[in-house]
């Protein structure tokens, strides 16, 4: 009888353990904070309020005010890249990724690779994306909501006009892999759809939002109302510039107000940046740069060919400000990768201004620390856990090698406070106390250089993309326009069905 009721409470135990277990995981995974990322395309130094611009930023400047404002924060000087490492916690370099993924091109990011909304989705959150994706569009696998994220709605690839939604002739706005056509300001709708994707969430789970805007990117298009308040401004490009911005600031307020509405705001961390520096003149490959500066004074607007226009564009239509960083978009200089950031948890970070180095490639392993999960952080990473030092339970934290690679292929790489310029000559500044790179240490500390010299060259480089710049400029990724092709999510299908 004994050994009978012994097997018998013995059987029930194990019957139960694992749905005790389960539940443990589940109020573990409800208790987590949820999590939502806002990434802003192109956004410049200066272009913040907080940063002295000119354009009233209220909403983000709460963000930074609120929160831990992150001065000394870097992406890399390109979208893909940034994204790459944003959602790998590693380096880009090792995926062979030193530039924008152009639309022909047939890779994306390395569909084995297990990225920032599997491992949360393990933690027990819900992934949901809005916006923009720009790490792979050739096959619907590498679409995001093939991995890892449960909802998808925006773009793949780099840019699209804000109110045709069209990317290099071909349509590209989408909802879980399905093309739609849609009317409205690209901005404004990506806001509407985060919203709606918030009410309509899973109440059982935290939610994992990444929210990935186009603003300010090219084309300089935004509502008249938006613009108008910066009439004052002399240079048009500036003032339609500052109403892009605005409608960025506007969304993000929304954004923010529909957590607060859903009685989600007192457990969210929000992560807002920018991919990269924003678009100033001087960031195309010297040669590119000239021959652009040649058709300006050659030809009227457009240009009598569509890669002329492109590059003519991105050469001489951005109307950022990145003052008082040197250069901007797509350039290693403090202006192409230093971005504004800020760090957001009401009640749990208290506000300041934190001043250690963070890179895209740490945003992975801060999250898992931040949720309580540093123990499932994955292995293999590039970036680490800054979390400690941004709670100040730690005084300093230790940072890693970050790496920067420009159009040319030029290669920085930071060791904080040091920055080597890997070419000819090694340039070595101290950023923290020359942001500005006005003063070249290279000759004074040969033994930083050489360590630092070591360091670049041994760093892993996977292999480069196989579209030129030339395959570019043939058949060139514009932002907006007429189409001349189906739409990129059409394309795709009907390759992974052979029939394209």
């Amino acid at each position: 009888m004994v050994k009978f009721c012994f097997r018998a409470a013995l059987g029930l135990a194990m019957a139960v353990a694992p749905l005790w277990v389960g539940a443990q995981e589940q109020a573990a995974a409800v208790e987590r904070p949820h999590i939502v990322i806002m990434l802003a395309d192109d956004l410049g130094w200066r272009d913040l309020g907080y940063h002295g611009s000119e354009i009233a930023t209220p909403n983000i400047d709460r963000l930074a005010a609120e929160g831990v404002e992150l001065n000394r924060f870097y992406a890399q000087p390109t979208c893909s890249p940034t994204r790459a490492a944003l959602m790998t916690g590693k380096s880009p370099l090792r995926f062979g990724l030193t530039r924008p993924i152009a639309k022909n091109e047939t890779r994306g990011l390395p569909l084995d690779e297990t990225i920032l909304p599997q491992h949360l989705a393990e933690l027990g959150y819900q992934p949901l994306m809005v916006g923009k994706w720009h790490l792979g569009h050739y096959l619907p696998d590498h679409f995001p909501h093939r991995r890892g994220f449960e909802h998808f709605y925006g773009l793949l690839t780099g840019g699209v006009g804000y109110w045709d939604h069209n990317h290099g002739g071909g349509h590209d706005w989408q909802r879980n892999g399905e093309t739609l056509r849609e009317t409205g300001y690209a901005t404004r709708l990506l806001a509407d759809e985060a919203i709606r994707v918030l009410a309509s969430r899973d109440r059982s789970r935290p939610t994992f939002l990444y929210l990935a805007f186009t603003a300010p990117h090219l084309p300089n298009e935004a509502p008249p109302e938006s613009v108008a308040p910066y009439q004052a401004l002399d240079n048009p490009l500036r003032r339609l510039h500052a109403g892009m911005v605005a409608e960025l600031d506007d969304a993000v307020g929304r954004v923010v107000a529909a957590l607060a509405a859903e009685g989600m705001l007192d457990n969210t961390l929000i992560l807002f940046f920018s991919d990269n520096g924003g678009l100033v003149e001087g960031t195309l490959p010297g040669p590119l740069h000239a021959l652009a500066q040649a058709s300006m004074w050659l030809f009227d607007r457009p240009a009598p060919h569509a890669g002329l226009e492109f590059m003519i564009a991105n050469t001489f239509d951005g109307g950022s400000d990145n003052r008082p960083l040197p250069s901007g978009k797509g350039s290693i200089a403090e202006g192409g990768a230093r971005v504004p950031a800020a760090l957001w948890w009401p009640g749990k970070l208290e506000p300041r201004k934190f001043e250690g180095f963070m890179s895209a490639s740490d945003v992975l392993p801060t999250l898992f620390d931040a949720v309580g999960a540093a123990a499932a952080t994955p292995p293999g990473l590039d970036g680490r856990s800054q979390w400690p030092a941004l709670t100040g339970t730690e005084a300093e934290r230790a940072v890693p090698d970050y790496v920067t690679v420009d159009f040319d292929g030029n290669l920085a790489l930071y060791r904080a406070p040091w920055k080597l310029i890997n070419g000819e000559p090694l340039r070595l500044y101290n950023v923290y106390e020359d942001p500005l790179e006005t003063q070249d240490l290279a000759d004074r500390h040969p033994d930083i250089v050489a360590a630092l010299k070591v360091a670049a060259d041994a760093w892993p480089q996977g292999r480069p993309s196989d579209i030129s710049l030339l395959d570019v400029f043939l058949d060139p990724d514009t932002f907006g326009g007429g189409e001349d092709r189906e739409p990129w999510a059409d394309v795709a299908r009907k390759r992974a069905a052979g029939e394209g």
